[in-house]
């Protein structure tokens, strides 16, 4: 992840707490608590309303969240206290995505089938219902909207804060941002279709562009590691995306030669940095694909284009009486402060390690030698 967003509070995260409500006061205290009703969410007031609206309410979203909330309920009555301490300590570890990110050893992670081992009826319940929570059906409902408002409402929110225009995961895409009337789509940073518990805390839900939501990330678990030949997968760290601790990262471009016209992705050799990143930086690579997409936009027409900017300047300069244009290495000055002062407009950060790669590899030496441009 190239930058970090800043977490936008809202009235939508007051859906997380009803759910959170519901998990601690209402599940897990079912065995000593009798059966189930309204009364059950007497110690919070806003979701009782909700509930007892929706009980009466025969819409698809209001049947699905009571009926859900109720079945779960009696699969939990069953339970013993420690099962129910099992319970617990996923759901906390599950939601405390900081230290899921950071591969904390003392957060207890757990997957669908992780709890399907031993609670297979249960789990069953549960990934309906935290896979069914995010639906607009749902979150739509009038009464449920009165009290946790819009999502379209926390995108402007959140895009009037974190408003570089750029995808923080690959840094080449816009965002739909505050001037436009659609929205990105929010990832589940921990898939949906994989974890349970977190699918509507907003700590987890990140807006991001099409290709890194939908073509390359996908449902890929950022918490481990594909499988290696004998099965197995390891935890490993990864960006957590409301950070508050800055960070940079590093990026070198190296070419195998300067024949710019047959340059193949082979050729072309990317280096990250720093150091101290290199675990989550390794993640975030295997997740978005970040290698083969730079890689591609260097050789496909943006590469060509920063090229033709250093060959123009140069020759607007060397054949147009008076003109002031800039050799090659007063251009790269140039980008290099643009990339400064702006990284992600128009890819400065890939540009300008693009351009110094050329220049390493002697792209511009017949210009400055006053030869002919390749």
């Amino acid at each position: 992840m190239l930058f970090p967003y800043t977490y936008v509070p809202h009235q939508m995260e007051k859906m997380q707490t009803f759910i959170d409500f519901i998990f601690h006061e209402v599940w897990c205290k079912a065995p000593a608590s009798g059966p189930f009703d309204l009364n059950l969410f007497d110690a919070n007031a806003e979701l009782r309303e909700v509930m007892e609206v929706f009980l009466w309410d025969d819409s698809k979203g209001a049947e699905f969240f009571y009926g859900h909330v109720d079945r779960i309920y009696g699969l939990f009555s069953v339970l013993n206290a420690a099962q129910v301490s099992q319970f617990q300590q996923w759901y906390q570890g599950n939601n405390d995505l900081e230290q899921v990110c950071a591969n904390d050893p003392t957060v207890q992670l757990a997957r669908y089938a992780d709890v399907a081992v031993a609670h297979k009826d249960l789990n069953e319940q549960l990934a309906v219902f935290f896979k069914g929570l995010y639906s607009q059906s749902l979150l739509d409902l009038a009464a449920l909207r009165a009290k946790i408002g819009d999502i379209n409402d926390h995108y402007q929110a959140f895009v009037t804060t974190n408003n570089a225009g750029k995808c923080p995961f690959c840094g080449i895409n816009d965002l739909l941002g505050e001037y436009h009337t659609k929205r990105e789509a929010y990832d589940h940073y921990l898939p949906k279709s994989l974890y349970p518990f977190n699918s509507i805390n907003f700590k987890n839900l990140v807006p991001a562009c099409h290709h890194c939501n939908s073509s390359y990330k996908t449902s890929k678990d950022l918490a481990y590691t594909p499988k290696d030949p004998a099965g197995t997968a390891k935890r490993r760290t990864v960006f957590y995306p409301y950070t508050a601790t800055p960070y940079a990262i590093e990026l070198q471009v190296t070419l195998q030669h300067s024949d710019i016209e047959k340059l193949t992705p082979t050729d072309i050799s990317l280096q990250f940095g720093p150091a101290t990143l290199d675990e989550k930086i390794a993640t975030w690579k295997d997740v978005y694909g970040i290698v083969e997409r730079y890689r591609g936009k260097l050789l496909g027409g943006d590469g060509k284009a920063w090229l033709v900017e250093v060959l123009d300047e140069w020759r607007w300069s060397d054949k147009t009486a008076g003109a002031e244009g800039k050799t090659p290495d007063a251009y790269l000055r140039d980008v290099g402060r643009h990339t400064e002062k702006s990284p992600y407009a128009n890819a400065n950060f890939l540009k300008n390690s693009f351009l110094q790669g050329c220049k390493t590899v002697g792209l511009f030496e017949p210009i400055a030698k006053g030869g002919a441009a390749p």
